[in-house]
């Protein structure tokens, strides 16, 4: 008979340990039902959190070998193959306070949801008799978003977060955005500058919250919704926006970037000084050379056409 040793990590609120368990391999089977099964059968103090089973609620929410899993949907088979080990290691979601083992604080993730309004500001035109009607297209654009079902799995995986306290949660940002987008709401800015005033520029572009989002929001399309829109309402004066616009002014210009001058043009002479040791070392190893200034690429002509079909112009 196969064994399945499993290595949770406990804490009581003061001390913190790790425990192994083994089960009866059973195929078929969730990681939910090997937690349940350790509970209800070896340990009764186990603490974890589950209720719908069904991929709803996102309340069992774990990490599994480093990376967050929504384990009522999670395919035990599908784990040991992915690791090629029979011996997992479960812990709670990292970047939350824990409760008591698998279980975490959701408090302060809650209260700072809270700074993006998190609910529809109507307009003023919409009749109570319509219901404030929109079309199949404008439903579509919040039919993914609404699909979060809160399980922090991509907060857990953030490691934005995890340097960062002032960063908001990928799934806060789903919240500006599905509000922001929605053809109904008076007041997108409302949601959006929130979202701006607290590091929204800070994404890292790891991919790692759309890769592990059991519901597959494209979460990195939604914060560059919010960057975008950010500049839009007048939000070019910091460094994010700036780097943005050196990419945007370089690959126009020359068809690729000139990264000798992409930290001037994004943070500015003083601070880019600051950065002398560090450029200094690149040149000696050989990836940086100051004085080269690309040419254009052969095809500059096409992607300039691009830019400016983009922008609506001629091809």
């Amino acid at each position: 008979m196969r064994t399945i040793t499993f290595k949770i990590n406990r804490f009581d609120g003061d001390r913190a340990w790790t425990q192994a368990y083994d089960l009866n391999h059973e195929e078929g089977k969730t990681l939910l039902w090997a937690l349940t099964k350790i509970r209800e059968e070896q340990d009764p103090t186990l603490n974890f959190t589950s209720a719908c089973r069904h991929a709803i609620c996102g309340s069992c929410a774990v990490r599994i070998n480093g990376h967050a899993h929504l384990i009522c949907k999670t395919s035990l088979d599908e784990i040991l193959e992915i690791y090629k080990s029979d011996e997992l290691a479960f812990a709670p979601q990292a970047n939350f306070d824990v409760v008591r083992d698998l279980v975490v604080d959701w408090r302060p993730m809650t209260e700072r949801l809270e700074t993006v309004k998190p609910w529809l500001i109507p307009t003023e035109d919409g009749a109570a008799d319509t219901g404030f009607i929109q079309t199949p297209k404008d439903f579509h654009k919040i039919a993914s978003p609404t699909d979060c079902i809160q399980c922090g799995i991509c907060a857990s995986e953030c490691e934005q977060l995890a340097e960062n306290e002032n960063f908001l949660a990928p799934f806060i940002l789903n919240r500006a955005y599905r509000f922001a987008v929605d053809s109904r709401d008076a007041a997108p800015s409302e949601h959006i500058r929130p979202a701006f005033e607290n590091d929204l520029w800070k994404c890292l572009h790891c991919h790692a919250c759309v890769s592990q989002c059991p519901k597959g929001i494209r979460l990195d399309r939604e914060i560059a919704y919010l960057r975008q829109e950010s500049m839009k309402m007048g939000e070019v004066d910091n460094a994010g926006a700036r780097h943005a616009y050196a990419f945007h002014d370089d690959v126009q210009s020359k068809g690729r970037l000139n990264e000798t001058t992409l930290p001037l043009k994004t943070e500015g002479m003083l601070k880019t000084m600051r950065r002398i040791p560090f450029a200094l070392r690149m040149v000696r190893t050989g990836k940086l050379n100051p004085l080269h200034f690309p040419k254009a690429v052969n095809g500059i002509d096409g992607v300039r056409r691009i830019y400016a079909k983009v922008k609506g112009g001629k091809k």
